[in-house]
């Protein structure tokens, strides 16, 4: 930019917020993080880190730190109401199909990289949230809780699919929400038996209309991931209460570990979705990750696309004249490669979670054959969608 850039403010610590936050400031911004959680966030699940988040996080130079903090996973396996093994994907053909790039970590974990990477000169402020948003001649004043107000000559909302920037400014929520038919839980708990089955591979029920993924962390520590279709877009009073009706019939080690689900308050509970917007910027303000790009759990990369997102908003900042351009030029370039994976989402929501005993018997045989040559990398390509520059021309160092 040709004048020094102001004040910006992001609204989230999550992924997105984090990551927008350190490429702001690493541009000289000074940068203001509030977030309505009273602190980090433990709730989450496993995630496979690749595609443009995974190059993005390398020109940041976060990346070693997250590769640090990943998991082995050895395979992934569908695992029948008995315990038997009834299909299975080696992870080490997946992850050289995608030229080892891939990172699986915890949700919190990519969190924690991305926090411990940000300059001292960022203030995060923990249970804060604006409760108003007044749009100015040359920028955004945020109206804070005890009456403060905070002005910003930029304003991103980086808080998630149920946005409140987004609601203030853009409108409400159900005219963005477009719920694909699941919901979807995570949580962890300590169990020896079921971390010992479930150590060095991630397990599947192998079940129609709902499914519970395991997977072993340290210290017996287990951690659940949980999907079920269903029409309803309202979210439950209690997600526990909601967990242990919904998964009750699945067999195996199900029902223990639903008894071992902790309180309502340490579930991850949310529906499955998708945020769809003519626009994402609106004067002086942008919304970034979930809060307009949201591709939902069937498309996966939903963290690599809020880290990918994150840092192309930055360089977009630095290389523009003015903000508003800025944004533009952000949503020009990034808009396609959301797109791309919100339209696979929507095509494969049949197969995710099969309904019929049909569909089941043809997942099962997809995950036998993608360990044949040649198939692998068709399924690689098939999870991490079309390639695309919109890193790499921003980073021109990256290996190409």
């Amino acid at each position: 930019m040709t004048t020094p850039p102001g004040t910006a403010v992001v609204v989230g610590a999550g992924i997105a917020g984090l990551a927008t936050a350190q490429r702001l400031a690493h541009h000289r911004w000074r940068v203001h993080v509030l977030e309505q959680a009273p602190g980090p966030r433990p709730q989450g699940y496993m995630i496979d880190f690749f595609g443009p988040g995974h190059e993005a996080a390398q020109a940041m130079g976060v990346l070693p730190r997250i590769r640090e903090l990943g998991r082995a996973f050895a395979r992934a396996d569908l695992v029948d109401a008995r315990g038997r093994t009834r299909a299975c994907l080696r992870f080490d053909r997946f992850a050289r199909s995608l030229g080892d790039s891939v990172v699986s970590l915890m949700r919190p974990d990519l969190e924690r990289a991305l926090r411990e990477f940000l300059p001292e000169n960022v203030q995060v402020r923990y249970g804060c949230a604006p409760s108003a948003i007044t749009e100015e001649p040359h920028g955004i004043r945020l109206h804070l809780p005890q009456g403060q107000t905070l002005h910003a000559d930029l304003l991103v909302g980086a808080d998630g699919i149920h946005s409140t920037v987004r609601r203030l400014l853009f409108g409400p929520q159900d005219r963005y929400l477009h719920p694909l038919g699941f919901h979807t839980g995570a949580y962890t708990f300590t169990d020896p038996r079921i971390h010992a089955l479930t150590r060095g591979r991630f397990c599947l029920t192998d079940t129609l209309g709902a499914q519970m993924g395991l997977y072993a962390l340290d210290a017996d520590r287990v951690a659940a991931f949980t999907v079920h279709r269903t029409d309803r877009t309202d979210l439950p009073a209690d997600p526990r209460a909601q967990l242990q009706r919904t998964y009750a019939d699945l067999g195996w080690v199900v029902p223990r570990a639903l008894q071992l689900c902790p309180p309502p308050e340490h579930v991850y509970y949310d529906l499955v979705a998708q945020i769809r917007m003519a626009s994402w910027s609106r004067g002086h303000t942008v919304l970034v990750g979930d809060a307009c790009q949201a591709v939902s759990l069937l498309a996966g990369q939903g963290a690599s696309l809020a880290v990918g997102g994150a840092y192309v908003l930055g360089e977009e900042l630095a290389r523009a004249h003015s903000v508003p351009q800025a944004l533009h030029n952000y949503e020009q370039r990034w808009r396609p490669v959301v797109a791309e994976r919100q339209r696979a989402a929507r095509t494969g929501t049949g197969w995710f979670l099969p309904t019929t005993p049909a569909r089941l018997r043809m997942r099962r045989l997809a995950l036998r054959l993608s360990a044949l040559p040649g198939v692998d990398r068709m399924v690689a390509t098939s999870v991490s969608g079309r390639p695309t520059r919109a890193i790499q021309d921003l980073a021109p160092d990256l290996p190409s």
